[in-house]
């Protein structure tokens, strides 16, 4: 029997860019057997459960896509988990969830490159997508955890000391085949069902960001394998469904961001580490800051960044989760 695959759209005042993404899954019914899709909708508030209520009746598509209104929001891995719950009841639970934002258009055959690909690697748990612009300029899709070396990187924003910290950089240089990576971007993430049922669903403690990276941590401390799949070629209209781009350092962050990095280095290292982790991204910044003001656009950055990194980091709020 082919397997089930079953996929969550988070939404919140995004109706537009949802309709879009119904659209371009709207030819996988003849190409995949049981595709269900759900929309949830995170208590927008602005009439997108209304509109997109109204396409799913107006192109009839309520064969294979349904409507979740929630009553309220609380954040990204809570409505995700909200349509896991619904995908993976009985008696025909999903064999396989696909995580796909709202500001995504699917390729015809990412699907069924995604579920090809787990078919032949059962311990791949969890398979991404070769994220790419409209015009197939390909993004970051396959990443290495985050480590204290990382961070350092991440707050130098160097090239010279990049390309000196590569091995442990959290960007994987763009594959080209199908590899092995420590986690995928969760704009387009393929997850076994077998893999929730021994994890468990999203830590709902993450509002937004760095709620995949601590999935696929879970995930790989219980034996499954991550894999990036590029046959999979997905649209990402980045920044559309949040507003948030955080490789563009010339806009305020959101105070979530910063509590989300704080979560995944308490939670998942310990205290101590994630102090190291907090000084070796502020020594970075520091000292990024106090080189010489060449014209660069590497030297943009939002004038806000160091006091709400400090204000959101382990040396202000301390250890708490």
């Amino acid at each position: 029997m082919a397997a089930r695959l079953g996929i969550v759209v988070v939404n919140y005042r995004t109706a537009d860019l949802v309709i879009g993404c119904m659209r371009s899954l709207s030819d996988e019914p003849r190409r995949l057997p049981h595709p269900r899709v759900v929309v949830v909708d995170n208590a927008s508030g602005d009439g997108s459960a209304d509109r997109i209520a109204a396409a799913i009746r107006e192109e009839r598509w309520g064969s294979w896509v349904s409507l979740l209104p929630l009553a309220d929001n609380r954040g990204f891995s809570a409505g995700n988990n909200a349509g896991l719950r619904l995908l993976l009841q009985p008696p025909e639970p999903a064999d396989h969830v696909l995580l796909l934002n709202p500001d995504t258009v699917v390729r015809a055959g990412a699907l069924r490159a995604l579920l090809d690909f787990a078919d032949g690697h059962p311990k791949a748990g969890i398979v991404g997508s070769r994220l790419e612009g409209p015009e197939g300029t390909p993004q970051n899709s396959a990443f290495r955890f985050h480590s204290v070396v990382a961070e350092l990187d991440r707050g130098l924003r160097s090239g010279v000391t990049s390309r000196l910290l590569s091995r442990w950089g959290v960007v994987l240089p763009q594959p080209e085949s199908a590899c092995r990576a420590d986690w995928v971007s969760g704009a387009s993430m393929l997850i076994r069902r077998e893999v929730l049922e021994s994890i468990g669903p999203f830590d709902e403690g993450y509002f937004l960001y760095y709620e995949e990276v601590d999935f696929c941590l879970r995930a790989a401390r219980a034996g499954w394998e991550c894999w990036y799949e590029p046959r999979s070629h997905v649209v990402h209209l980045v920044g559309r469904s949040t507003g948030v781009d955080l490789a563009s350092f010339s806009r305020r962050l959101p105070g979530y961001v910063f509590e989300s990095r704080r979560r995944y280095f308490v939670k998942n290292h310990g205290p101590f580490y994630a102090l190291l982790a907090d000084l070796a991204w502020l020594a970075g910044h520091l000292l990024w800051l106090l080189r010489p003001r060449l014209p660069s656009r590497k030297r943009r950055a939002s004038a806000m960044l160091l006091r709400d990194f400090l204000r959101h980091s382990v040396l202000v709020q301390g250890f708490s989760l």
